[in-house]
């Protein structure tokens, strides 16, 4: 840290699909839901992350609620623009006539092209920051989980975010291989709400799918502790009058099953692209599941089976991206090339 080190502010950002988190100071400044609540009139923000999701699906005409981004990348510029704005107000500040100059590290997903990548640094930009810098999602989560990256050993990460599942290999501090999937924790969301119109003739909302998932969602049929039924509030597709019924684990195991299908095909699939060395290794050190995704029921259990390999869920999936990467933000000069 230089003379006018105060002058500068490092934040670390995980701005994903579903949440973004802010970690400044190696603390947690921010963890929100990525959704902003517009005013359609004015076009002026009324609300960002929680407040904003609190209206999601409850909005009259006159108040529009935005997710910017999708499937990990962002998808309308200008609303990401104001809630990293916004969500960077909410970092603690000390009293300082001169606003200090932002540096960032911002992690995004391994399979975006280069305009998607060029978009969040123009985002980040717009917001205030000086210095924008990026890593790759399956990276960070490296990182966060605790691996040494820089060591000649393969490891393999599987994040399964709210727009993305990333599966990648990574051995001396580089991505040897990888798959992105646009199938995650957003995609399981539209499987329980078709799965509940279909079975059951009751509409859903996200937010209720959201909190089947939580409550009782799993991968698999049988589980050691099964959670308890769920009691879930829609409109009756015939009449369109409110109704509640009880769903349990299993259904939600039968909903999801399509969708876990082809992540654990994506995962044998960078299976098969492995160096043998490093296949080798992955045999010895497993893999390692990170995001929120991997708190899914039994789903170790199911990617081990699937792939006869030992399978590690990391301790907090949720915040191990945003960990890696203020960890990595912390001790840049060790990292730079990994980030960008």
């Amino acid at each position: 840290m230089g003379l006018f080190s105060f002058l500068t502010k490092e934040v670390a950002i995980d701005l994903g699909t579903a949440n973004t988190v802010i970690i400044c100071n190696d603390k947690i400044v921010v963890d929100e839901p990525s959704i902003v609540a517009i005013d359609r009139k004015s076009g002026r923000i009324i609300a960002v992350g929680k407040k904003a999701m609190m209206m999601h699906g409850r909005t009259h005409e006159n108040i529009l609620t935005v997710r910017p981004l999708k499937d990990g990348v962002i998808a309308d510029f200008e609303v990401a623009n104001d809630m990293i704005r916004e969500f960077i107000k909410m970092i603690p500040t000390k009293n300082s006539i001169i606003p200090p100059a932002l540096k960032m590290v911002i992690c995004i997903p391994s399979g975006i092209t280069n305009v998607e990548e060029r978009a969040v640094r123009d985002s980040a930009e717009q917001a205030g920051a000086k210095d924008v810098r990026l890593i790759h999602e399956p990276m960070a989560a490296a990182i966060g989980i605790g691996i040494n990256v820089l060591e000649p050993v393969g490891n393999m990460i599987v994040d399964i975010g709210g727009g993305t599942s990333e599966i990648a290999v990574i051995a001396l501090g580089g991505i040897v291989c990888n798959k992105s999937v646009r199938i995650a924790g957003d995609e399981f969301n539209c499987d329980i709400i078709e799965y509940m119109k279909k079975q059951h003739n009751i509409n859903i909302g996200e937010r209720m799918s959201e909190r089947i998932k939580i409550e009782c969602g799993a991968a698999i049929s049988e589980l050691e502790n099964p959670p308890e039924d769920f009691a879930v509030q829609g409109r009756d597709v015939l009449t369109g009058i409110p109704k509640e019924l009880y769903v349990n684990y299993k259904e939600i195991a039968h909903a999801l099953d399509k969708s876990i299908a082809k992540v654990e095909g994506a995962i044998l699939e960078a299976l098969s692209l492995t160096p043998p060395e490093l296949a080798s290794d992955i045999y010895h050190t497993g893999i390692y599941l990170a995001g929120g995704g991997s708190l899914l029921r039994g789903l170790d259990k199911r990617i081990s089976q699937k792939t006869k390999l030992a399978v590690h869920v990391a301790d907090d999936p949720l915040k191990a991206v945003a960990r890696g990467t203020g960890i990595a933000l912390k001790n840049y000069d060790k990292f730079t090339f990994l980030i960008k």
